[in-house]
């Protein structure tokens, strides 16, 4: 059996065929074309999974259904991405859009982050819970949320936004249009954001200049953590002040949902241990129920970039679950 998951980001969009065994045996990838109409949208996903399934040698007759991870408000049950600002489409009908482009073939649009935790809860670190949360701290912070080994997303199915839930009253402006949202602070937008303005006050020698050449434009999610490294005790501010709001959010998570695990994922958790151990130890200090026997667990998340693939092409599972 395989299955066929797409991935749609604002950047790309990555399709993947995916063996029993939850491993991706073919990938294909084009520019995400933005802004675009519906139809032109369409048929990039389509092109993207075409090239995906000739690369695995086989065609959509092998495949029980196709998964579609997408950003945004997205409504499994009709099958209609409400509203995706990164997309610019509001009330887009995808699935039965993409329904007709594949033959009729059954399609289940799901939102990006719940498809990735579903990837997780299928073949990552999640694997095997009851109940578990998956954070992705990238230009935003996503979240998605496993109960009882399904998505859960709401009676609106726009739950699960765990980025915008706001840390710091009256805080850094959000995308969202809110202040003080978690990701306006532990997203990597926000730690980089976080850099640049302790830079601003930092000697020009320090090493937080020297190690991006002078140029605060080239601070990435790696500069504070580098400058610690070297002995900078202004990266060592940047760092601890970053794990304090990350920490502080996934407290609330933790109180919140009590899950068995929470895994971490993104380019920051390239940091391993450096960033986790001490989350780790503010958040089992922090949380509610810190005299609990049993504390939730928190590791890196497994499965990286594929995460979304994999979750998306076995969305089909949860369905004949129900």
């Amino acid at each position: 059996m395989y299955y066929l998951g797409v991935d749609v980001g604002g950047t790309n969009i990555a399709v993947g065929v995916v063996n029993e065994n939850n491993a991706i045996i073919a990938k294909a990838s084009q520019p995400t074309p933005v802004p675009c109409s519906e139809e032109v949208f369409c048929d990039t996903i389509l092109n993207v999974a075409e090239e995906a399934l000739a690369k695995a040698n086989i065609s959509m007759n092998d495949i029980p259904w196709v998964g579609i991870g997408c950003p945004g408000t997205v409504n499994r049950q009709t099958g209609i991405i409400e509203f995706a600002n990164n997309l610019y489409f509001k009330n887009f009908p995808l699935r039965d859009m993409m329904a007709q482009r594949f033959g009729g073939k059954l399609v289940i649009l799901e939102n990006d982050a719940n498809a990735a935790a579903y990837g997780e809860f299928q073949a990552g670190a999640l694997h095997g819970v009851d109940n578990g949360i998956a954070i992705t701290l990238g230009t935003g912070i996503g979240g998605g949320i496993i109960i009882h080994h399904k998505v859960y997303s709401g009676s609106n199915y726009a739950g699960g936004e765990l980025g915008h839930t706001v840390i710091v009253a009256d805080g850094r402006p959000c995308t969202c249009g809110r202040n003080g949202c978690w990701e306006a602070y532990a997203s990597a937008t926000g730690l980089i954001k976080t850099t640049k303005e302790h830079m601003e006050k930092a000697p020009k020698d320090s090493p937080l200049w020297t190690i991006v050449g002078g140029d605060i434009e080239k601070v990435n999610g790696r500069t504070a953590f580098d400058a610690m490294r070297a002995g900078d005790p202004i990266g060592k501010e940047i760092v601890d002040e970053y794990i304090k709001y990350l920490s502080i959010g996934l407290t609330n998570m933790v109180n919140i949902f009590q899950p068995d695990i929470l895994c971490i994922g993104g380019g920051i958790c390239n940091e391993g241990e450096t960033l986790l151990a001490p989350v780790r130890e503010l958040v089992y200090g922090h949380q509610y129920a810190m005299y609990s026997t049993k504390k939730v667990v928190i590791v890196r998340a497994q499965l990286g970039n594929d995460a979304g693939i994999i979750g998306a092409a076995l969305l089909g599972k949860q369905e004949t679950e129900d």
